[in-house]
């Protein structure tokens, strides 16, 4: 009878605890990035009464008789599922589609997080809304991301400088199949001077011969009386590509002139069809930020008003080999716990889920599964006090037997 008492009081303070973590997951049913909890049970120890025997020659085998002394409390498991993806429309709110976490740090200190609603402080840094800072990879002169983590840093007052042409890369197709000495092909490009000022400017391309065409840079192809002017380069395509691949010229604008300028002919070619020469010459004048976007592998783009896009960083995106053991620390936070594994930290894309912008995951909590659960706890729990009620009955009963 004592023994039943105490395994009913076991089982109610284990159904309190399962309470406590099903009301802690309906309270959250609204939080973005809320991951639920689940709790599971397990028995305690058992009382062995007789032992097991083994089978003999006139007698068989007997099961041990064992009385068990009520439940303990097995596991209290954090349930990372997806959840659905909620529209807001703002920018800076970011979810994951997929396996992974963003990361924010405070001081010395790095947490984990689902829950994207993101801000900029005073000093343009993307925090969450504790203030900590959103850590991305750093990108190079490319725009390709670095191995260097560091804060994310968007300064609304950036100006990108200007940069003076340098190069001018010409690809595409001159037709095989061209008139020589026809009507030359005409492409008008924009380059930039050494003060960054920006000019137009024709570039020609006239058949001369078989395999020879001549490229006319910011100078007229064709003269007043039908003849051609002498080009600033002549292209040889009689071995089958291009020669030379590459050459120099200063360009002169009005009053200036651009010296050094690299012609870049590696990637043009000579078949029968159409010419299709695309001119796309460096460089860019003074751009001031306009605008900033995040994409799909977390990449952060800044958008310039002399029509620029430059990288500013690279999202990073966390991912674990057992994501259940984290630790929950607070405020939608995760810190990495002795069992999660260490953090597996790149970009987006690279095993890890993909970055939707304008959106937030919502809780993965299911109030109908929670009501449910809540219902049979109660059940569980009233079960067991009735246990304690019964056996109390009992012991008054063996009480009253001396009157």
């Amino acid at each position: 009878m004592l023994r039943s008492m105490y395994s009913g009081i076991s089982g109610m303070k284990n159904f309190q605890t399962k309470l406590d973590v099903i009301g802690n997951n309906i309270a959250n049913v609204n939080t973005y990035g809320f991951k639920k909890g689940r709790v599971t049970f397990k028995d305690t120890m058992n009382q062995m009464v007789s032992g097991a025997s083994a089978a003999q020659d006139n007698r068989g085998g007997k099961n041990p008789i064992q009385v068990g002394l009520g439940t303990t409390l097995a596991t209290i498991d954090t349930i990372h599922t997806q959840s659905s993806l909620q529209t807001t429309g703002r920018s800076l709110d970011l979810a994951i589609s997929g396996d992974g976490y963003f990361m924010v740090n405070q001081g010395d200190a790095q947490f984990y997080t689902r829950a994207g609603n993101f801000y900029l402080d005073d000093n343009g840094t993307l925090v969450n809304g504790d203030g900590y800072k959103v850590q991305a990879f750093t990108v190079d002169a490319n725009g390709n991301a670095t191995n260097q983590l560091g804060d994310v840093a968007v300064n609304v007052n950036a100006v990108l400088p200007p940069v003076t042409t340098s190069n001018i890369a010409i690809s595409g197709n001159l037709a095989s199949n061209s008139v020589s000495n026809g009507t030359p092909f005409t492409q008008q490009v924009q380059v930039i001077d050494n003060t960054g000022q920006a000019h137009r400017m024709d570039v020609h391309f006239a058949k001369t011969g078989a395999n020879e065409w001549g490229v006319y840079v910011n100078k007229p192809a064709q003269l007043a009386d039908g003849t051609f002017d002498t080009p600033t380069m002549t292209l040889d395509f009689s071995s089958g590509t291009v020669d030379p691949q590459s050459g120099t010229t200063n360009i002169t604008i009005g009053t200036t002139t651009i010296n050094g300028v690299n012609l870049d002919f590696s990637q043009l070619t000579q078949v029968a069809g159409s010419t299709s020469a695309l001119v796309n010459p460096n460089g860019n004048t003074e751009g001031s930020l306009e605008s900033f976007n995040i994409g799909s592998l977390g990449e952060i783009n800044g958008v310039y008003s002399n029509g620029l896009v430059r990288t500013l960083g690279m999202l990073a995106l966390a991912k674990f080999s057992n994501s259940s053991g984290l630790a929950k620390a607070g405020g939608n936070l995760f810190q990495e716990s002795i069992n999660s594994g260490v953090a597996n930290i790149n970009v987006a894309g690279e095993g890890r889920g993909s970055i939707a912008a304008g959106t937030l995951e919502m809780s993965n909590v299911d109030l109908s599964e929670e009501f449910t659960e809540m219902i049979s706890a109660q059940r569980g729990f009233q079960a067991n006090t009735r246990i304690i009620t019964t056996s109390d009955e009992i012991l008054q009963e063996l009480v009253n037997l001396k009157r």
